[in-house]
């Protein structure tokens, strides 16, 4: 029964991989119970290999992406700003003094720019039209990894299995969700992007994208990209993990690349 079974999924499995348009197409093949999400790649720009990605997204129609500084590589920058798509190139906005900041993710809400640092217990307020710092919060966390925004709440993630809502005016702690799968704790959620009343999150050290119920904290569904992620590798060695979701509301566009990457991937699935 089980070998049955299996040639009946690889054949359903092709027939799925197939589109009308001749656009290819991907589906998770390394889910057991999420639901598969399968994608198609719709476009591609480049994107800075020197760009060590911790926060991507998409505000009045620019994508703006943040980086990090690993002490181990000179050529990287803690820095933010929107990226030129013709080049890849963030055209930095604000830049953080590597040897006391590590940049992490950051959000813009409420005419506001907010970003996370790595270890300090620290983030930083900026004024979303000229960039300059106005504030900073503090957070509970050990680290700071992913930032997005409900709208309401700052939710940050932490590399643990908890994703933290973060009340903007005192920075008080409104809420936990704890994330998991139908295996468990889904532990090392990195970047987040709330798409349509759910979080979808970078789980680190994986070509995975699990999209979150933010009401309980489960999973239901996945997107493996590990194609693309195997794609960067082979056109540049240094390509390091995937992280990094932006959507555009407007366009319904939604955007992905990863760490030292030399593509930013344009991909279309159902949301």
């Amino acid at each position: 029964m089980k070998i049955i079974f299996l040639l009946f999924s690889s054949v359903v499995f092709l027939l799925l991989s197939c589109t009308d348009d001749g656009t290819e197409e991907h589906s998770d093949s390394t889910s057991n119970s999420s639901p598969v999400i399968n994608y198609a790649v719709t476009n591609t720009f480049p994107h800075d290999t020197t760009s060590f990605t911790e926060g991507l997204l998409v505000h009045d129609g620019l994508i703006y992406e943040s980086t990090g500084s690993p002490s181990d590589m000179p050529q990287t920058r803690s820095l933010f700003g929107n990226l030129d798509l013709t080049t890849g190139i963030i055209n930095a906005k604000v830049e953080l003094p590597r040897e006391k900041y590590f940049g992490e993710g950051i959000c813009f809400l409420k005419k506001k720019i907010y970003q996370l640092t790595y270890q300090n217990k620290i983030g930083f307020i900026y004024d979303a039209k000229t960039f300059r710092k106005i504030g900073e919060f503090h957070f509970p966390s050990e680290e700071g990894w992913g930032l997005t925004t409900d709208g309401t709440y700052l939710i940050m993630s932490d590399g643990t299995d908890n994703l933290i809502y973060l009340d903007t005016v005192d920075s008080k702690i409104a809420k936990k969700l704890s994330v998991s799968d139908e295996r468990g704790q889904v532990m090392k959620i990195n970047e987040l992007e709330y798409i349509n009343h759910f979080l979808y999150a970078n789980v680190y050290g994986t070509s995975t994208i699990i999209k979150i119920d933010t009401a309980t904290g489960k999973v239901t569904a996945k997107l493996d990209l590990s194609s693309l992620a195997i794609e960067a590798k082979s056109r540049y060695n240094g390509s390091m993990e995937m992280n990094g979701i932006a959507y555009d509301s407007v366009s319904n566009k939604t955007y992905i690349t990863g760490k030292m990457w030399p593509t930013l991937y344009e991909i279309k699935f159902q949301k």
